[in-house]
């Protein structure tokens, strides 16, 4: 007999939880907020309604089916088993905090603050939240499959990405590599940057539109579903020993950027979880391009 479905409902603290965390008491974080001019209040507002959602869309799923819940915090930790169908409770960031962690799990995102939220990842209420589980495990269900990003350095580690990779120093300071393409002969370009950041169509509203603006890019932002990325390096300068003429560029299916670590350490993190970064040194490469796998989205 087949194991019935569980739900995970992913979430992730408050701002009014966080205030707690720090200032102990409704009463001193009130305090706080007053002492810069701003109001608990709302803060209080917003806290009820993403524990109302929780509320709701735990009582919508199914009694036969298993139910779970992971705090954003936790996800390195959660195993995710593969007939779990997860429903991400929140912003959009949180569908993409937890698509690295996934294999091709249904992913339902309810948006617990509708008008604040963008909603480009979490386009449904909580008031839909039955059917949807429902059409999550339906054969052929709606969803789409958003091209995800992959870095694998040469050791083996592995990192997965929705909106963007970034590859850098773990401070301000200056990043020394070097920089080239699948097949490329030669050790490639050396460069010294803020580092180098590769980008899917999910992060084309984020961080790799912001780059691709600055540049005034002549290629297109791929769609979420378009199995295309763009790569820029972030603020290249020449010297004597170091380049800028691979600055922007675009992989397609099968294509790869390579990057050879010329510097003690570097760190490579995806979607803002550098809490979570492979750390590499130097002689250590690794290698950017289309995941094998992508997030299949409910819609």
């Amino acid at each position: 007999m087949s194991l019935a479905p569980r739900v995970v409902l992913v979430h992730r603290r408050t701002e009014y939880e966080e205030l707690l965390a720090r200032h102990g008491t409704h009463g001193q974080a009130a305090f706080f907020l007053s002492s810069r001019g701003r109001s608990i209040d709302e803060v209080v507002r917003r806290h009820e309604r993403t524990r109302q959602a929780l509320r709701e869309v735990a009582a919508a799923v199914p009694l036969t089916w298993r139910s779970s819940r992971v705090e954003r915090a936790d996800l390195d930790r959660f195993l995710f088993a593969p007939e779990d169908v997860v429903v991400v409770v929140g912003q959009d960031g949180l569908v993409a905090n937890t698509a690295k962690y996934l294999r091709g799990q249904p992913v339902v995102g309810i948006d617990t603050d509708p008008g604040r939220n963008p909603g480009v990842l979490v386009r449904h209420r909580c008031a839909d939240a039955a059917a949807l589980l429902r059409a999550a495990t339906a054969a052929g269900g709606r969803a789409e499959e958003l091209t995800m990003v992959e870095a694998v350095a040469d050791d083996t580690q592995r990192l997965l990405a929705l909106n963007e990779i970034y590859l850098g120093s773990p401070g301000h300071q200056t990043a020394r590599y070097r920089l080239g393409s699948d097949g490329e002969k030669g050790p490639g370009e050396a460069q010294a940057s803020s580092g180098v950041l590769v980008g899917t169509g999910t992060g084309a509203t984020g961080w790799l539109r912001s780059l691709w603006l600055e540049r005034g890019s002549p290629a297109g932002l791929p769609a979420p579903c378009d199995r295309r990325l763009l790569w820029f390096v972030r603020e290249a300068w020449p010297s004597p020993t170091t380049g800028t003429t691979k600055v922007a560029g675009e992989l397609g299916k099968g294509q790869g950027l390579q990057l050879t670590v010329e510097s003690d350490r570097m760190v490579v993190f995806g979607d803002g979880m550098e809490s979570d970064a492979l750390e590499l040194t130097w002689g250590q490469s690794v290698r950017l391009g289309i995941a094998g796998t992508s997030l299949h989205l409910v819609t």
